[in-house]
């Protein structure tokens, strides 16, 4: 295979093999791979293009050649065009993120909006940094936004260096826009990702005027919207289908529904959590927390200690990623964000007969450790610091659940998580 190429590709090709067998492939896919990318470099040696200067409109052109082969040798297309696709461009993607970093690369600005978009975003991101201290994945939100804005902006108006012309007309006409797809508490957000940009627009010199005071937003009142929480009952179920399945799956889902239950993390700040995280010694817990960028330091129970050993002894595949949790199939590598964890909880809480109204990712453990801890007479504070808010405005929507049964027996789930460590 690697005989047929240039030396220079032939080590492109030893190092995307080695590469496959350090993220867990098995050889048949690791054959595969390797085969159509070998086939696709000397694609590009008959036509002398460098795989450092490809973009992905190369890559369609070498499947549209590769499909007229196959018809000619078959007498029709591909039965399945998805199927056949992904499997010849498997190795391609792997091959260009290995050269390149990232594949598809990002697109260049194609025209003058594009570019003058792309400059203002990445101004804008560096302020919320820098500026503002904001964490990453809050800054990811705004930015978002500001770029939606940017975009209905320049469908209204044809230069988008002309934001200083910008009015309390138009920004009411954008919330207009967004709204009917929208519920309140959602519109709310709305106006206060469009307040930030506004901000940043006025403090960098780009409106005259300080527009940010001047987007509404409905108002929410206390109380009015109860966020969903589980019960003590079906977080013991959950967890005890969890500890039963002694598979690498199992014992992954196990430690990141201990992390949930016992401190309410969010999903994010699970997938994140890095070997470096635990101090096995001191028996602490370092997080850092996704909104505020901020670290905490938990004590490490010995249940979700124990949980952590049991993983990380037993189900974590060998990968050089310093993140805890991996995916569970090859590529080891870990989760891509936060919002991976959702389709592993629902195959645990139906396999638990969890059956709830409301949420059912990990944020509905998130609420019901802030609802155990002030039934147990923890302080709205400490609630706070435990959860990684930054004000105590953050932690009341969670204290809502509890309204009316404070008087009731306090959440008490440690007995039962407790057992996973005898």
């Amino acid at each position: 295979m690697f005989d047929r190429v240039s030396p220079q590709h032939a080590a492109l090709l030893r190092q995307l093999k080695h590469q496959l067998v350090d993220t867990g492939y098995s050889s048949g896919a690791i054959r595969r791979q390797c085969a159509v990318a070998a086939n696709f470099l000397r694609y590009l040696e008959r036509r002398k293009l460098a795989v450092a200067d490809l973009q992905p409109l190369h890559e369609e052109q070498y499947l549209r050649c590769e499909q007229r082969r196959f018809q000619r040798r078959h007498g029709h297309a591909p039965r399945s065009m998805g199927s056949w696709r992904g499997s010849h461009s498997a190795g391609i993607h792997q091959l260009m993120r290995m050269v390149m970093g990232r594949w598809p690369p990002e697109p260049s600005p194609g025209n003058e909006f594009e570019a003058f978009a792309h400059s203002l975003c990445d101004e804008f991101a560096q302020w919320l940094e820098q500026d503002r201290g904001m964490a990453a994945e809050t800054i990811d939100d705004l930015v978002a936004e500001a770029r939606r804005f940017m975009c209905w902006r320049h469908g209204q108006q044809s230069l988008a260096d002309e934001l200083r012309s910008l009015s309390t007309a138009d920004i009411d006409a954008y919330q207009q826009a967004r709204a009917p797809s929208l519920r309140r508490v959602s519109r709310k957000s709305l106006a206060q990702r469009l307040r930030s940009f506004l901000r940043f627009l006025h403090a960098s010199g780009r409106t005259p005027d300080e527009l940010a005071s001047r987007v509404l937003a409905p108002t929410l009142y206390a109380l009015e919207s109860i966020p969903s929480a589980l019960s003590v009952q079906q977080i013991n179920d959950v967890v005890r289908i969890c500890r039963a399945d002694r598979s690498p799956t199992g014992l992954r889902d196990h430690a990141i529904v201990l992390l949930l239950a016992n401190y309410g993390l969010r999903a994010g700040e699970i997938v994140r959590l890095r070997l470096e995280d635990i101090d096995w010694r001191g028996d602490q817990l370092f997080v850092r927390h996704s909104k505020t960028g901020a670290q905490s330091v938990l004590p490490l129970l010995p249940a979700v200690g124990s949980a952590l050993l049991a993983y990380l002894r037993h189900g974590r595949p060998a990968t050089g990623a310093r993140e805890i949790f991996i995916r569970a199939r090859a590529p080891y590598r870990r989760f891509a964000s936060g919002s991976s964890l959702y389709a592993q909880l629902q195959r645990r809480l139906n396999a638990a007969g969890v059956q709830t109204d409301g949420k059912r990712g990990p944020h509905a453990f998130r609420h019901a450790r802030a609802v155990s801890l002030l039934r147990s007479g923890v302080p709205p504070k400490v609630i706070g610091d435990v959860l990684g808010h930054r004000s105590a405005a953050s932690t009341a929507p969670y204290l809502k659940l509890a309204v009316d049964e404070l008087r009731d027996v306090a959440l008490e789930i440690d007995e039962l998580i407790g057992e996973g460590a005898r």
